[in-house]
């Protein structure tokens, strides 16, 4: 391994970046994957994590490479077809990224996620946990959606949306979507010489939308519309968003030296976005009472831990939103619970050390991470 120069350009001073990248950018049209460009992005992960952030990486290409291997024809496959290709392909995907990625001394770690994942409370929170700790190891996580299980679609609806909701999920302060294109143009430059790449923009109006285009090949699924909708999703969770050609050599370096590209400002930052889909989501379907203690804690910025809640009333499930009150039913907070309500009266009041053997399981020291409650007022309420 050489040392590795970080970044000092565009893409330096984030604190955790999702880069998307798409199957038309990592597989050639016989399902041979282009191992050369792959290992440059693996390189510029180095630089990226060098400068400082954490790098998850939203990685299509297992269909792609699957349909090759098994020597499929070309064109729209059945459900069962792709599902095939998916689970050979997903194995030859994982592989390549721990072997570049390894090269460089980073250890990858493959994550599969289907729709309700990112869209149910409980399965968000073991998906984020996962992910989460896979950053804190050090790790960069390949993320892909789970094609070998889909049942009504074979698809997330395209992996620039499940970038987008990866992002929010994670709240990563930067998105940056690979395309074949250098970012956002007035209009389609195929068709109008005319066009013109938009370097900043810093809402997405109904005329921003106005200028997405189709899909561009048979290998991609997303066209310059589903990166729009990708923006919507990231920018309003806080995150910025780059679109920029993934057709060179170290695609990232060329943004950060200044290269063609499209930014996306973020709308809010992802703890003030973050804080609202608490507070806003759902409608609270319990209380924890807490005692003073307890009290002093959440306001010091300290999770909710077992010892210190002295009631739990109502009727509620892991990764629910509930309310906090203190003993006189003033509300103080409001966060998602890690205990089904069942599990909450059992633990209430005891030391966390003494969880597994109440519950019969291994089971989280706090009641609601810190990472996931909101003091009143924190949104001027």
């Amino acid at each position: 391994m050489t040392t590795i120069e970080a970044f000092a350009g565009p893409l330096s001073g984030y604190r955790r970046v999702v880069i998307k990248i798409g199957s038309a950018l990592l597989v050639e049209g016989r399902g041979t994957l282009k191992r050369g460009w792959m290992e440059s992005v693996a390189a510029d992960v180095a630089r990226l994590r060098a400068s400082g952030a954490g790098v998850l990486l939203v990685s299509s290409g297992a269909i792609a490479m699957g349909r090759g291997v098994l020597k499929l024809p070309k064109g729209r496959l059945k459900l069962e077809d792709s599902q095939a290709a998916a689970a050979v392909g997903q194995i030859a995907l994982a592989r390549a990224w721990a072997e570049v990625l390894g090269d460089h001394g980073i250890t990858a770690g493959q994550i599969l996620l289907t729709l309700g994942d990112t869209e149910e409370r409980r399965r968000y929170l073991n998906g984020r946990a996962t992910i989460g700790k896979l950053l804190k190891l050090g790790a960069v996580p390949v993320i892909n959606e789970n094609d070998t299980v889909a049942t009504t679609e074979i698809r997330y609806g395209d992996n620039d949306r499940l970038a987008a909701r990866v992002a929010a999920m994670m709240g990563a302060d930067l998105l940056v979507l690979l395309s074949d294109i250098d970012g956002l143009y007035t209009a389609p430059p195929q068709a109008d010489p005319d066009a013109r790449l938009i370097p900043v923009i810093d809402r997405i109006t109904p005329e921003i939308e106005a200028m997405a285009g189709g899909a561009a090949s048979e290998l991609s699924r997303g066209g310059m519309k589903t990166k729009i909708d990708a923006g919507k999703i990231a920018t309003v969770a806080g995150a910025a968003m780059i679109i920029a050609s993934g057709k060179v050599a170290a695609p990232l370096s060329r943004i950060d030296a200044g290269g063609p590209h499209s930014l996306f400002r973020p709308e809010a930052s992802p703890v003030t976005a973050r804080k609202a889909w608490i507070v806003g989501h759902i409608d609270a379907p319990g209380v924890l009472t807490i005692d003073a203690g307890a009290v002093k804690a959440l306001k010091q910025g300290r999770s909710l831990l077992p010892p210190g809640v002295t009631r739990v009333d109502g009727d509620f499930h892991r990764g629910d939103t509930v309310i906090v009150v203190d003993e006189a039913g003033n509300e103080l907070a409001r966060g998602l619970v890690a205990y089904d309500a069942v599990d909450a009266r059992r633990i209430r009041g005891q030391n966390s050390a003494v969880i597994e053997t109440i519950l019969g399981a291994p089971g989280r020291t706090e009641m609601i991470h810190r990472d996931d409650l909101v003091l009143k007022g924190d949104l001027g309420d």
